[in-house]
């Protein structure tokens, strides 16, 4: 599959702070490439880069074919982009929404009104077209400004925190619609910071502190940077015992997750010696993308020191 996103040492500072830090990657045409991490990471400013909204302090990047430095004009005529404030127009109608940002993308007169009708089909507005964005919930509001984003048809579509403030059914509804954009040929990258969403992508990208992590799929990811067997525990205390169970000479990681622990040993046959100097039982568990973000992001701390 051909590359529709290559970056290269794609860098954005604002005065003395480094958003972005060298940033390299590829994307290929009908992924749905995740790019993760916790608030500030750089994600966002790495997709308003990418949109042409924001030039790059150095580095570069072709998107669609196109150079982001010096033909911005052309992409932002080919993508879809859609942040997590949805930027539609509460006093306008529904209906009034879409046909503004037909009129935006330059949608052909004579396919006008197909493509309204596709997008409140594809919103499940139909019945509410003449209905103010003001009256409608965020599930409604996310999936209208998705057919706003997309009522061109573009090929590559950027989401930016497109499910922040939403319910866990909406978010589902929406990643569901996601997938029926790719199989008709799209190309999505969307930030998250919800590892649930982050499964449900071919490939991840973890940055955090603008500096890329690792990049890979979410099985290959889960078996390759967790080395070692990883184990649940549930401890009363839990949190104020991690700095101790970390001393075992057995054990590489501690974390917290919820009323859990997940303890990371170095050998599978250490799980009946944890179990003794515990005093309870413990279950080995598949590491989750949590598990593999809490392992990168300690490396990045270790790293830098």
């Amino acid at each position: 599959m051909e590359d529709v996103i290559t970056i290269e040492n794609l860098t954005k500072k604002f005065g003395d702070f480094t958003a972005v830090d060298h940033v390299s990657l590829k994307i290929k045409r009908g992924e749905i490439f995740g790019f993760l991490g916790p608030n500030g990471a750089g994600k966002s400013t790495t997709i308003r880069m990418l949109c042409g909204i924001l030039e790059p302090t150095s580095g570069s990047a072709r998107v669609l074919g196109y150079d982001l430095q010096r033909e911005t004009e052309k992409i932002k005529e080919r993508i879809g982009y859609m942040s997590q404030k949805f930027s539609l127009y509460d006093d306008l109608t529904v209906k009034e929404n879409l046909t503004f940002y037909a009129g935006l993308y330059s949608v052909p007169r004579k396919e006008l009104s197909l493509r309204i009708d596709e997008m409140i089909a594809m919103a499940d507005l139909k019945g509410r077209e003449k209905e103010l964005v003001a009256n409608l919930s965020g599930g409604w509001k996310q999936r209208l400004a998705l057919g706003c984003a997309i009522i061109a048809k573009p090929p590559l579509v950027f989401l930016d925190e497109p499910t922040s403030g939403v319910s866990p059914t909406s978010r589902r509804m929406f990643f569901q619609i996601i997938r029926k954009m790719v199989l008709e040929g799209t190309t999505v990258m969307v930030t998250t910071h919800f590892m649930d969403e982050a499964e449900r992508c071919h490939r991840l990208a973890f940055i955090s502190g603008g500096k890329l992590m690792a990049v890979d799929s979410p099985d290959n990811l889960k078996r390759n940077v967790i080395q070692g067997c990883m184990v649940e525990v549930n401890l009363p205390d839990g949190m104020q015992k991690i700095k101790e169970i970390e001393k075992l000479p057995y054990v590489k990681e501690c974390t917290i997750h919820g009323a859990l622990l997940h303890i990371l040993l170095d050998d599978v046959q250490n799980k009946t010696v944890l179990q003794k100097d515990l005093g309870c039982e413990t279950q080995i568990i598949t590491p989750s993308l949590e598990d593999v973000f809490l392992a990168l992001a300690r490396r990045q701390r270790l790293d830098s020191k």
